[in-house]
């Protein structure tokens, strides 16, 4: 049954939206691409980046992973899957932007702190994966205490997560030396799955603020 959804799904997008946009795309086809913004965010299935920001074809490169989360830099021949879509969008296709997107009810978040994939032997990569969020782990519950109520203990986690994941990006020769030329400009978000609605982090004054105050109003 999914597979004739996907079928009939891809269709319809044939029709409407491809039909719509056909120029948009055809010009993807030849010229190629030049996104706006490198996008790291969470494999979860019901946060679709284009979607909520309403972004064209083009605009995005993106990347997806469990927890949305940035491996620290590491330069060896290893298979790094996170790392080189950092260094092809920043190198190859030089974005100005780099969005880093959290999501509220965070399965990934929630497994940190219930440890629920520690003693499953056929999620071995989750496991060492999930430990790029032990840092926000510890915060958090610094930051609350280990009484605190779960609920708020995860979302402050997803919140300080996010926060790490920017920290692991400086540590890339070529981010950081773009960030520090004024070349790239990195951005930490939670997009709350309830709402729809998404915050920024201001490392000014360290909180999540609504992302709408920051709209700039076009001149008349």
């Amino acid at each position: 049954m999914i597979y004739n959804n996907m079928i009939l799904g891809n269709e319809l997008f044939q029709k409407s939206f491809f039909k719509a946009y056909e120029k948009e795309f055809l010009q993807l086809a030849h010229k190629g691409q030049t996104p706006k913004a490198l996008y790291i965010g969470c494999s979860d299935s019901r946060v679709l980046p284009n979607l909520i920001t309403k972004s064209a074809p083009g605009d995005l490169f993106v990347v997806r992973n469990i927890g949305n989360f940035v491996a620290p830099y590491k330069p060896d021949e290893d298979f790094h899957s996170t790392a080189s879509a950092i260094e092809y969008a920043v190198s190859i296709l030089e974005v100005k932007n780099i969005i880093v997107c959290g999501h509220t009810k965070c399965g990934a978040i929630e497994a940190i702190h219930t440890k629920s994939c520690a003693t499953n032997p056929e999620l071995i990569h989750t496991k060492t994966w999930l430990t790029l969020g032990d840092s926000a782990k510890a915060q958090a519950i610094l930051a609350l205490g280990l009484n605190a109520d779960k609920e708020v203990l995860y979302r402050l986690t997803e919140k300080l997560s996010v926060v790490s994941q920017l920290e692991n990006l400086l540590t890339y020769p070529s981010v950081k030396k773009r960030v520090d030329n004024g070349e790239i400009a990195i951005h930490g978000w939670i997009y709350d799955i309830q709402s729809g609605e998404i915050e920024y982090y201001d490392p000014e004054i360290s909180q999540f603020l609504p992302l709408s105050s920051l709209r700039v109003e076009e001149e008349l």
